[in-house]
Parts: structure tokens; sequence; C-alpha cells
């Protein structure tokens, strides 16, 4: 049956056998009696944990692989590539998939080609020579947005995986396989999961092939997700709809109130009319994300005065919880190359004008 996002968020990804309980409750089992098609949780997952990768393949439409973190699923996504390999990153990327690739090109195992998320044609070329082209939009953390209908439409050599992390824009905003795109990755941690109580990751793939490549090499490896964190995340992702809706609508406002605060020098957000992103990010997003970035107007010492400043808004990195979370990006190892009073901002599910009256006091503290 066809169904809209928030009705198969609530409705799928359960079993409906009689008898069956309607969530699927965590099975924390390693293994089990023989013979059986089940036989060990590393090999075949249990059942919560299929349910959940239902849930996520299928609001994503593809085939779903469940991580033991986000990083986990990255890296079995990049230990694919062969020894001499061309790897096509964002200048930016998300600081633990930069250092991956650079521990790889450091032990000459692939080479990286630095690509800007604006650089539609670069992306392009990629799609044409490189391995492995990773896309991450919208970035992490200067909130880039890539062309994606034209990057994932592009030629691509045989071979050629073309792979989204689309951790912030989540299925609610975009849906890269059905633009092209190989495979999707999710820090399943952050939206997905939605209450900042557990670490899962996430492979979304089409193609039968690659789906068991890498399901072998999350078998080798052990990046399995436990049963706690597939039922967690499982019953997060029921309110993902309703999450997502409500901070996204306070993402956008708190970005136009942000634009004329007298103590920001510069909002990123692509819901903002005359951000550079803006044009791109209209033509396939169904909503703009609800993390966005903001400078100060200093060097950087009123931005970590700010965060240490909010009372309602928490002071702490990661996102994607129920909870408003902000944090000064530059002081993290490996962004020190972003502006150094840049202030990285998920936005929850507070009242709005709750968050302003703290943000706007923190700011002028």
């Amino acid at each position: 049956m066809n169904m809209d996002k928030e009705t198969f968020l609530i409705s799928s990804g359960r079993d409906r056998r009689n008898g069956a309980p309607l969530n699927s409750p965590p099975m924390p089992a390693s293994n089990f009696y023989l013979p059986s098609e089940r036989v060990y949780s590393r090999n075949e997952q249990t059942e919560t944990v299929n349910r959940l990768e239902e849930l996520v393949g299928g609001i994503e439409g593809g085939d779903a692989l469940m991580f033991g973190s986000g990083m986990a699923a990255a890296a079995a996504v990049l230990h694919r590539l062969p020894v001499g390999s061309t790897l096509a990153l964002p200048t930016d990327p998300y600081h633990g998939v930069n250092g991956l690739a650079e521990e790889g090109e450091a032990q000459g195992r692939w080479k990286i080609w630095r690509i800007h998320p604006n650089d539609t044609d670069s992306w392009v070329n990629a799609c044409a020579t490189a391995d492995l082209v990773w896309v991450e939009t919208p970035a992490n953390p200067l909130i880039d947005v890539t062309d994606l209908p034209t990057v994932c439409s592009a030629p691509r050599r045989g071979g050629t995986i073309l792979a989204v992390d689309s951790t912030f824009a989540t299925p609610m905003c975009q849906l890269p396989l059905n633009l092209g795109a190989d495979i999707v990755m999710h820090s399943a941690t952050k939206f997905l999961g939605g209450h900042s109580d557990l670490l899962a990751g996430a492979l979304i793939v089409r193609d039968d092939n690659l789906r068991d490549e890498l399901h072998h090499r999350r078998l080798l490896n052990g990046g399995v997700i436990g049963s706690l964190e597939a039922f967690l995340t499982l019953r997060g992702m029921r309110t993902l709809h309703l999450r997502m809706e409500r901070a996204l609508d306070n993402a956008e406002q708190l970005a136009h109130r942000l634009t004329t605060h007298p103590n920001v020098a510069k909002v990123r957000y692509p819901g903002l009319r005359d951000d550079p992103n803006n044009a791109i990010a209209a033509t396939f997003m169904d909503g703009y994300g609800a993390v966005l970035s903001f400078e100060t107007t200093d060097d950087g010492d009123q931005a970590t005065r700010a965060c240490e400043a909010v009372e309602i808004i928490h002071h702490a990195t990661s996102l994607g919880g129920v909870e408003t979370t902000m944090e000064r990006r530059f002081v993290i190892p490996g962004q020190e190359n972003i502006p150094p009073s840049l202030i990285r901002m998920s936005v929850g599910c507070e009242n709005l004008d709750d968050l302003w009256a703290d943000l706007d006091s923190a700011l002028r503290s």
C-alpha cells in the first residue's frame, strides 16, 4: 500500500503475526538453538535489528544495514576501496570521516581529491574518474548544500560508487537514492534515534551485490548494532516526522532572528533567502534541516561565553536530539580550519520563544 512517510514511520517495521508484540522488544541474545536460520547475532542480527532495517530501508527507498555507529558505517564503505584508489571528499567533511580518509591516504591505500560542496562541475568530473565519491549534504558544520540532482545523475565510470551522508537532512528532507546515489549513510545517533541516548549508523542501498558486500564487511569487522540500541532507534524513528516538523520550524525562525542580532556576524542556513545554498536546496529538499551555524562578531571568545551562558539550550556536542544543543566547533580537534567564532546549533523541539530568549541573553552576556 502506498502511504506517506509519516504513516510509514509509525506503521512499518513491525512483526504483524498473531500473538507478536505490537512493538518489537529488545532481544539481548548472541546465539540461538540449532538447527535454525538465525545462528549468531553478528551474522544474522536479531529480530529487533531486522525490524529496524525494514523501517530505515523502507523510508529511504532501499535495503538498510545497521551498524554500531555512523563511523562504523562510513568505515565499511571506505575500506572496500582497493589500494591505489581515488576518493573524492568534501573540503571540510565530518572530522571523523576526514580522519579515516587521511589515515588511509597516509598508509598509501588511496589518494584524496578535495572538492568544495558547491563545486558541482568538479563533483560531476569526480563521478567519471574517482572510485568513491563521498558527498556530505548539508555539510557539517558549514551547512553547505551540494547539487544532488545534478551530481547523482552524472555519468559514472564502471565501478564508481556515489555515497551520500544524509545525516543532517534525514529522509524527511531528501531521498538521495531516488536521485541516483548508490549508498545513503546516516549517523543514526543523531536525528533517526533522536534522543541523545544511543550510538548507531546506517547504510542504505538498492544493489543486492553491494548490500551483500557491505553485509560481509560488517560481519568481518564486527561493527554491529546492539539490541538495546536497535530498540531505541526503532522507537525514536516512530516520531521522526513529528520531531523534524517542529525542529525545522524552530530552526528557520531562529536563523531569521539571528540575522538581525547585533552580536552575530553571519548565519549559515539554507532556508534563508540570501544564503548562497538556498537556490540549490530549494530545488530538491523538502525542508532545510534542523542544524544551523552562525558566527559571532569577535575572534571566538564571545562564542565560548555564549555557549557557557545558555540555560535552556545545552552546551554539548553531537546533534539531532529533541533538545537544542550548541557548541563552538573551532575548539574541536580537526576543526581548526573553520571560522574561530562559529557556533553549530542543533535545533530541537522546545518552545521557540524560550529558545530565543535564552540564546539572545547568552549572546549579549
